[in-house]
Formats: structure tokens, sequence, C-alpha cells
């Protein structure tokens, strides 16, 4: 019994710590929205799906010990960086210049497309993955060992329940908008991941 309130709470540390990282708006966070209001909550789950399965990922990295890869490498951060920054420019360029059209009728056979950009903005997002595998990695390899596998798996869990819960407000929002009001959002949207570029940019050299 004792063994398994000390996994309950390790799981709910490692749930706690996820969300907490999580939860505040990111790029990663942002397109995810931006899909659940240009596809719906059904036509978005491949990004749900691929920004979880990227967390998890770089959750597993973090545990294996690449946070003390990346502190000990400051040249692969700066690298890291640059690529994130001409990838969020990308993004929010694209979203910037969003048009009615493309909002309201999402090419068909765009699934590919949408799983690449959402591996691209969670695994070239210096932000994400200096949270997923830097801090969460090294609170993980902070636990004791009989803690690591469930407060690992709190902190993967908190990924996929907050993208699906990203993915299905913006569904629930999207009947309600008008197209106007979505790419006005998308635009927004946009200009946002703009923002975080130039801070990225700022960090280099």
């Amino acid at each position: 019994m004792r063994s398994l309130r000390n996994v309950a709470a390790a799981y709910a540390s490692g749930l706690a710590l996820g969300l907490a990282l999580i939860a505040p708006i990111g790029a990663q966070n942002l397109f995810v929205l931006e899909q659940g209001l240009r596809l719906g909550l059904v036509r978005a789950l491949p990004a749900v799906v691929a920004a979880g399965v990227c967390d998890s990922l770089l959750i597993g990295l973090g545990a294996g010990g690449a946070s003390a890869l990346l502190q000990g490498q400051p040249g692969l951060r700066d690298a890291l960086v640059a690529v994130g920054v001409a990838f969020l420019a990308l993004l929010g360029l694209r979203s910037l210049f969003a048009r009615a059209e493309s909002i309201a009728a999402a090419p068909a056979g765009s699934r590919a497309g949408v799983v690449a950009r959402t591996v691209g903005v969670s695994l070239l997002n210096p932000h994400a993955v200096l949270d997923t595998v830097g801090v969460i990695g090294g609170a993980i390899a902070a636990q004791a060992a009989s803690r690591r596998a469930p407060f690992a798996a709190g902190a993967v869990t908190a990924s996929w329940l907050w993208f699906l819960f990203l993915a299905a407000a913006a569904a629930a929002l999207q009947a309600r908008l008008s197209p106007s009001a979505r790419v006005w959002i998308a635009r927004a949207s946009g200009a946002l991941m703009l923002a975080f570029a130039v801070v990225l940019a700022t960090r280099l050299g």
C-alpha cells in the first residue's frame, strides 16, 4: 500500500510539473489551437497526436540524460535556437497572412502537412525542447529510482491531456466564430509566433 501511494504521489507530481510547464502560451500551444479553429476537433487530432508523441519522445530523452548534453554544449543550444527562429518565423508569416478561404476550408489531404508542421513546431521549438528535455528530464533524473517511471508517466499524461483540451476548446469555438473572426485569430497567432522568433533571435551570439 505504501509503495502504491509513493507511485501515485510521483505520478501526481509529474502531472503537476508537466501542466505547469505546458500551460503557458507558446508556439506549440498556439499551433494546436489554430488547428482546432481551422479544422475542427476530428481533423485536428493528428496535430494533437503528433504534439503528444513529440513531447513524450523529448521527455524520454530528457530522462535518459539528454538534459545534461544540452547544458554542456552551448553550441548545440545556439544551433537549436537558430533553427527554431527560422521555423517559427516561417509559421508566423504563414498565419499572419492567412485568408478567409484558407481558414474556412482547409485543403483535402492536408493531414500529412499538419503532422509535419506539428513535429516542426514541437522539435524545432527551443522553448518546448528546453522545457521537456531540460526541466522535466532533469526533474525525472532527480527522483528516486522507484519514482522515475511514474513521474515521467505523469508528465507525459499532462502533455496529451493539454493538447487534447486545447484542440477541443478551439473546435468548440469554431462554429461560433465567423470566418473573418477566425482569420484575425490566425493572424494574431502568427504575430505572436513572430514575436517568439524575435525574442529567441536576441539570445543568439
